[in-house]
C-alpha cells in the first residue's frame, strides 16, 4: 500500500473517499478483499480528518484476520494501525502494534507481506530519528520484494521504500546513494505511468541536485539538472492539467525554481523569477498552502528590492507575513526571512520603532529555531553515530576475516618449518649414537685413569673438608653481625616512620580542626543572613498586609462616606469633595503598589519570569522602557532563590531609577550549564566605579548579602554618561541541596 498524501480539502480527495468508501462497502465482511481494501481506505479516512472511524475500522477487521491461520492479512493490517497511530502521536500504541506485525509475519510465507512489516518498521524508526535502524529495515524490505512475486501493489510498495531511503541519504549528504534511489523511483513512476508519482519524482531529482549545487557550487552541472527537473515536474502539469487534482507541490517546485534562477543565474532570469514566483502564488492559493504562498511573496520582494522599489517590496513583504501567519504549520525559516528584510527596509525608511519591532521577532524566532535544530542535532548525531557504529563492525569483520586467513598462511609456514625441524632431529640422533660409541671407548680410559687419581682425591677431599668447616665458621660469625646490623637499622627506621606520621596526624588534625571552626563561622553567617532575609521578608510581608487591609480599608471607608456626603451637597462643596475622593484614588492606586511590590503574589504562584514581567510592566511608563529576557531558562530556581533574586533585581532597577534617570534597562536571565547569570543594564548616567568602593550604602550592603546568601558574585561595569551593567550570578540548586 501506497500513502495517499492528500489535501483533506481539495474535491478529488472528497471523491476518491467515496469511492474507497463505496468499494469497501460491496465486499463481504472478514473476506480477503476488504482485508486487501481496508488500509487504503483507512488511509483515506485518515487524512479528510476522521481519524477515529479510521481507527476503528483497522481495529475491527484486525479482529476478524487474527482468527485466520495465515498470517498475511494481519501482519498487513497491525502495520497500517502502527503508522496511522505514530501519525496521530500514539507512539507507544504504534510500538505495540508493529510488534503484533511482526509475530503475524512469522506465520506467513507471502515475501510482499514481510517486507511490507519491514517498511512499517523502518517508517516507524525514521520517524522516530533513528535513521540508521530505519535504512537495516528499508534494505531488507527492499530484498524481500526483490525476491516476491509480481503483484499489483509490488511496485507501489517498492516505490515507497525507495523514497524513504531517498530522503534519509539525502540527510546523511549520501548523494550517489540519493541519486541511485531517487533514479530507481522515478523509474518505477514512468512504469507504473502514474502521473502524480512521475511529478513527485521529477520534483525530488531537482531538489537533490539543487542541495549537491548548493554544497558545491562550483558544480554548475546539478545547478542545471535541477533545472532540468523543475521544468520537467512543470512541464508534466501543464501537458496533463485535466489528469491532476490540485498539486500542492506545484507551488513548491515552482518557488524552488524561481529562487535558482533569482541566486544561481545572471540577471537576464529576472523575467523568469517573476514569471515562476507569480506561478507558485497562484498555485499556493489554489492548494492552500500558506508557506508556498508566503515564499513567493518573499520572492517577488526580492526582485523589487533589486530593482530599488523598497515601498512594493515592504508590501510584498507584508502579504507574506499575513500569509503565513494564517498557517498553523508555518514555516519558522521562512518567517525569519521575512522579519530580517522587514527590519531591513524599516530601516532604509527610517522607521526606526518598526525596524526594531521586527528585529526583535526576527531574535525571538532565530531563538525558537535554534533550540529546535539544537535538539534535531543531536538526534541526527545519534543517527550518525549509530551509521558510523555500523561501518565500523563492518571494518572489523573485514579486519577479522584477513587475520584469520593470515593465521592460516603462518600456520602453513610452522608445518613446514616443523617437518624440517624433524629431519635434522633424525640427523641428530644419528650423530648421537656415533658420539656415543666413541664416548664409552673414552670412558674405559678415563676409568682406568680414575682409579689412580683415586687415592689422590681421598687424600686431598680429606683436607678440604677441614679447611671448609673453618670456613663455615668465620661464614657464620660474620652473618650473625650483618644481621644484627640490619636489625638495628630497621629499628631506626621505624622509629623515624612512627614520629614522622605523629606529627603529620598532629597537623592533619590541627587543618581538621581549623576547617570545622571556619564552617562553624559560615553556618553562623548564613544563619544570620537566613534570619536577616526571613525577618525582611516577614516584615514587608507584615507591612503589605497592614498597608493593604488596615490603610486602604480606611482610606476605602473614607472615600465612601466623602461620597455619601458628596450626594447631599451644594455644588461648590460637591466639586471640592470631588477633587478629594479623586486624590484618595490616587491614594488608594498607590497604596496598593507598595503593597505589591513589598509582596508581589505572581512571585508565590508563578514564579520568577511571570513576577518580573509584570514588574517591569508596572514600572514602565511613557520616559522609561523596562525589558525583561529569560534565555534558556528550563530548569526553575528553588523557591527561595526566586525570591532572593526577585529583590536584587527590584533593589537594583529602582537604584538605577532613582540615580542614573534612564530611558531603557534590560533585565536579563540566562540559565547556563551550571549556574544562573542576570544582568541588569541601563543607559542612564552612569558613575565611576572607584567611588562606589568607598560608598558603603545601604542597599549596596544588602544586595551583596543577598548575593552572598546565594554563594554567588557580583560584577559592576559602568562609565559616566555610558550607563551601567551590573552582573550577578550563582549556582544552581536543587530540591536535595
Amino acid at each position: 500500500m501506497t500513502f495517499l498524501f492528500l489535501c483533506p480539502h481539495s474535491s478529488h480527495a472528497q471523491d476518491l473517499l467515496q469511492q474507497l468508501k463505496a468499494d469497501y462497502d460491496k465486499t463481504k465482511v472478514a473476506s480477503i478483499p476488504r482485508f486487501q481494501l481496508t488500509g487504503k481506505y483507512a488511509q483515506a479516512l485518515l487524512f479528510n480528518n476522521q481519524q477515529d472511524k479510521a481507527i476503528a475500522i483497522l481495529e475491527e477487521n484486525i479482529k476478524q484476520a487474527s482468527k485466520l491461520p495465515e498470517g498475511k492479512y494481519a501482519a498487513y493490517l497491525y502495520t497500517v494501525l502502527a503508522i496511522n497511530n505514530r501519525i496521530l502521536e500514539r507512539v507507544n500504541t504504534s510500538e505495540t502494534n508493529i510488534e503484533k506485525a511482526r509475530l503475524f509475519a512469522t506465520k506467513t510465507t507471502d515475501l510482499e507481506t514481510k517486507g511490507y512489516v519491514k517498511y512499517g518498521e523502518g517508517w516507524l524508526a525514521a520517524r522516530s530519528n533513528k535513521e540508521a535502524e530505519a535504512v537495516r529495515n528499508f534494505l531488507q524490505a527492499s530484498q524481500y520484494f526483490d525476491k516476491a512475486p509480481l503483484s499489483t501493489s509490488l511496485d507501489s510498495r517498492k516505490s515507497s521504500v525507495y523514497k524513504e531511503l531517498t530522503s534519509i541519504y539525502a540527510n546523511w549528504n549520501e548523494y550517489e546513494l540519493q541519486e541511485k534511489y531517487g533514479t530507481l523511483t522515478l523509474q518505477l513512476a514512468l512504469k507504473q505511468k502514474d502521473l502524480s508519482a512521475i511529478f513527485e519524482a521529477y520534483m525530488s531529482m531537482g531538489y537533490m541536485y539543487e542541495q549537491q549545487f548548493t554544497q558545491s557550487p562550483h558544480q554548475e552541472k546539478h545547478r542545471d539538472l535541477a533545472e532540468k527537473y523543475y521544468l520537467q515536474a512543470i512541464d508534466l502539469y501543464d501537458k496533463n492539467k485535466q489528469s491532476f487534482a490540485t498539486v500542492s507541490n506545484l507551488s513548491f517546485v515552482a518557488n524552488n525554481l524561481a529562487n535558482l534562477y533569482l541566486h544561481f543565474y545572471p540577471n537576464t532570469y529576472k523575467e523568469k523569477v517573476r514569471y515562476y514566483a507569480q506561478l507558485a502564488q497562484s498555485q499556493g492559493q489554489a492548494s492552500e498552502q500558506r508557506n508556498h504562498i508566503a515564499s513567493s511573496y518573499g520572492i517577488q520582494a526580492e526582485l523589487a528590492k533589486q530593482d530599488g522599489d523598497f515601498h512594493k517590496a515592504r508590501a510584498f513583504l507584508l502579504s507574506s507575513l499575513e500569509e503565513i501567519g494564517n498557517d498553523p504549520l508555518a514555516d519558522q525559516h521562512i518567517l525569519l526571512s521575512i522579519y530580517e528584510n522587514l527590519s531591513d527596509i524599516c530601516e532604509r525608511d527610517k522607521d526606526y520603532k518598526e525596524s526594531l519591532h521586527y528585529y526583535k521577532l526576527y531574535v525571538e524566532t532565530f531563538q525558537s529555531i535554534y533550540n529546535k535544530e539544537k535538539l534535531g542535532l543531536s538526534k541526527r548525531l545519534e543517527a550518525q553515530y549509530e551509521k558510523e557504529k555500523q561501518m565500523q563492525e563492518l571494518q572489523n569483520l573485514q579486519l577479522e576475516t584477513q587475520k584469520k586467513e593470515q593465521k592460516l598462511q603462518l600456520m602453513q609456514v610452522l608445518d613446514l618449518q616443523q617437518r624440517q625441524e624433524l629431519e635434522n632431529l633424525k640427523l641428530r640422533d644419528e650423530n648421537n649414537l656415533k658420539r656415543l660409541e666413541l664416548s664409552r671407548m673414552e670412558g674405559d680410559q678415563q676409568r682406568q685413569a680414575l682409579r689412580l687419581s683415586k687415592l689422590e682425591s681421598e687424600t686431598r677431599a680429606n683436607e678440604a673438608q677441614n679447611y671448609r668447616k673453618e670456613l663455615s665458621y668465620r661464614e657464620n660469625i660474620n652473618r650473625f653481625y650483618t644481621v644484627l646490623m640490619i636489625a638495628s637499622f630497621l629499628l631506626l627506621l621505624v622509629l623515624l616512620y612512627a614520629y614522622r606520621q605523629r606529627t603529620r596526624h598532629m597537623k592533619q588534625r590541627e587543618k581538621l580542626h581549623n576547617l570545622e571552626l571556619e564552617k562553624e563561622k559560615q553556618r553562623s553567617n548564613i544563619s544570620t543572613l537566613t534570619a536577616m532575609l526571613d525577618g525582611q521578608e516577614q516584615e514587608r510581608g507584615r507591612l503589605a498586609r497592614d498597608l493593604h487591609d488596615g490603610l486602604g480599608g480606611l482610606l476605602s471607608g473614607t472615600k465612601l462616606h466623602l461620597s455619601h456626603i458628596t450626594e447631599q451637597s451644594d455644588p461648590i462643596v460637591k466639586n471640592q469633595l470631588s477633587k478629594s475622593i479623586d486624590q484618595l484614588d490616587i491614594a488608594v492606586d498607590e497604596l496598593r503598589r507598595v503593597a505589591h511590590n513589598l509582596m508581589p503574589d505572581l512571585l508565590q504562584n508563578y514564579g520568577l519570569e511571570e513576577a518580573l514581567a509584570d514588574y517591569a510592566s508596572r514600572m514602565s511608563n511613557d520616559n522609561i522602557e523596562i525589558d525583561v529576557q529569560f534565555l534558556h531558562y528550563t530548569f526553575p530556581m528553588t523557591k527561595e532563590q526566586e525570591l532572593i533574586t526577585y529583590r536584587i533585581i527590584q533593589e537594583l532597577v529602582n537604584n538605577a531609577i532613582k540615580h542614573a534617570s534612564p530611558h531603557q534597562i534590560i533585565i536579563q536571565l540566562v540559565e547556563e550549564e551550571e549556574r544562573y547569570s542576570i544582568t541588569v543594564e541601563d543607559d542612564g548616567r552612569g558613575f565611576e566605579i572607584d567611588k562606589l568602593k568607598n560608598n558603603n550604602s545601604a542597599g549596596l550592603h544588602n544586595i551583596n548579602s543577598r548575593i552572598r546568601f546565594l554563594n554567588g558574585n557580583l560584577h559592576i561595569q559602568s562609565s559616566v554618561e555610558l550607563g551601567t551593567s551590573i552582573e550577578f550570578y550563582f549556582p544552581k540548586k536543587t530540591t536535595h541541596d
